[in-house]
């Protein structure tokens, strides 16, 4: 206990620290959200890395499908490596950092009234990311009680609140610096943190090929009567398994906390040595979290999936590892939900300050007052998802997989394809974000409420979410096409940013 404690109070310090040594970047908006857009690839890619993946993704996802498909939930991670890095990357980086500059956007809903020269449609995107990023963080902290209960046997109330101080403490003092260099040294712990306790679950169960051998000889006739399925290809269920690798990997791509890392990123260069470090942490980690929850089936005798759900798939797992790997576990699940709860409460704090209150509500809003209304703000965001955390875990109203599920869900099904073809279409329009806003938000709030009356296939709010941002791509560009264009030179000026010359090395493009 001593030794798990020791390395808990370093690990703080250390947060702590890094904050109170980036006070000197949070003097202006620009500096405290983007970090005077010149952060480097290193920092950019792990804060992505890390933001996308949290006490979520390793106690409830991992768990939850690691026990529903068995080995092929390690696709999941594939795909977040390919599909929800790279390829983001790949067709988004670029495009968001110029236009975002163009625009002088800091935020989604700010890119979203000044693409579309609409207030209304920026204070209805800040409305949709505040109200839906409350469930997300909720998720984070329940995530963290499982690992901290088996752990410290300590109350799950006591482990938000540090969490949340602690959190807030660097976010507030720091701004965006000091959650990217957090990040980077999270980051690091994750990647080692994933790799040990990987290979210290294969060896307690006497290497790879016997824990393989041992899964394939487990059956479940409630989810397949196929002998072995659980370790083979592809699972006992493709299908839905295909819908949790859309939902978590093209989903990244509308999530603003997501996208805002790219309106930070220092150079073209950068953007490219970005995507590859993204990727390689994207494939270790996430790929690591889902491959390690393919083995949980393995500890079914300690396991009751009805009475305790399957949040406890992954604690018990690593219950029976050395104190010292127990602390290391602890700390790499809270260095994956202290990074991503600090980029959530940026990107929510930062879009109520500049998108709902800033001219609407509190007229001539210079820099320094709105850094503070979004500090106090962090403030607010973090009471109010801890009080919600603390009711969910005492109702027990659902679990982590489900929360998740419909905050990505609502939050990509609404901005995912507005976004995207507000970065490459001319012809996008106004009404056709508000129709997507609309569709993809009301159809996850209706799946919570009136669950029992969807399609068998989209009762899941997992499949309800990949089905609204799928949908997006049909309702944009068809409402579009049927609605008043925009203003024509609204439009070119916008598009004027991607027209600039900009001289580059012989290496990259041959002269005249």
């Amino acid at each position: 206990m001593i030794l798990k404690v020791l390395m808990l109070l370093i690990f703080f310090g250390i947060m702590i620290a890094i904050g109170l040594y980036c006070r000197k970047n949070t003097t202006d908006v620009n500096g405290f959200v983007l970090g005077g857009r010149s952060v480097g690839p290193w920092l950019t890619a792990f804060a992505y890395g890390t933001s996308y993946f949290s006490a979520v993704i390793f106690v409830g996802y991992a768990g939850q499908f690691g026990w529903k498909y068995g080995i092929s939930s390690t696709w999941i991670g594939i795909g977040n490596a390919l599909i929800g890095s790279l390829l983001a990357w790949v067709v988004l980086g670029r495009r968001t950092r110029i236009m975002t500059q163009h625009l002088d956007s800091s935020t989604m809903p700010e890119f979203f009234g000044r693409r579309f020269d609409s207030k209304a449609l920026k204070i209805a995107a800040s409305i949709i990311v505040f109200i839906f990023l409350i469930p997300y963080t909720a998720s984070l902290y329940n995530g963290l009680s499982r690992l901290f209960g088996m752990a410290f046997h300590i109350d799950y109330t006591y482990c938000i609140i540090v969490m949340a101080v602690l959190t807030g403490i660097y976010v507030i003092a720091g701004g965006y610096m000091a959650t990217a260099i957090n990040d980077f040294l999270q980051g690091c712990v994750m990647l080692i943190g994933i790799v040990v306790v990987i290979a210290a679950v294969l060896k307690s169960n006497g290497g790879f090929l016997a824990a393989i051998d041992g899964l394939a000889r487990i059956t479940d006739e409630t989810a397949s009567t196929q002998p072995g399925v659980f370790a083979s290809f592809f699972g006992p269920d493709p299908i839905n398994l295909l819908g949790v690798i859309i939902l978590t990997s093209l989903g990244t791509w509308g999530l603003p906390q997501m996208a805002q890392k790219f309106y930070a990123i220092k150079s073209e260069h950068d953007i490219k040595k970005g995507a590859i470090i993204s990727t390689l942490f994207a494939v270790v980690v996430s790929g690591g979290c889902y491959f390690l929850g393919g083995f949980g089936r393995l500890y079914s005798d300690s396991i009751n999936i009805e009475k305790d759900g399957f949040d406890s798939v992954i604690p018990v797992m690593l219950s029976h590892l050395s104190p010292f790997l127990i602390g290391l576990v602890v700390i790499l699940v809270l260095s994956a939900s202290m990074s991503t709860l600090s980029s959530l409460v940026i990107a929510s704090s930062s879009t109520m300050t500049i998108d709902f209150l800033k001219d609407n509500f509190i007229k001539n809003m210079n820099e320094k007052k709105q850094v503070f209304c979004i500090r106090l703000l962090i403030v607010v965001f973090i009471l109010i998802s801890v009080i919600l955390a603390i009711i969910q875990y005492k109702s027990s109203v659902t679990f982590i997989a489900q929360l998740m599920g419909i905050s990505w869900g609502a939050l990509a099904g609404s901005f995912l394809a507005p976004f995207l073809y507000g970065l490459y279409w001319k012809r996008t329009t106004k009404a056709a974000c508000f129709v997507n806003f609309a569709f993809g938000s009301l159809l996850m709030i209706a799946n919570i409420f009136f669950r029992e009356f969807f399609p068998t296939l989209l009762q899941s709010p997992i499949n309800a979410g990949a089905f609204a941002m799928l949908a997006g791509f049909v309702i944009v560009p068809v409402v579009s096409l049927f609605t008043q264009p925009p203003k024509k030179d609204l439009v070119e000026d916008t598009f004027t940013c991607y027209d600039k010359t900009t001289i580059v090395k012989q290496k990259t493009a041959l002269g005249e």
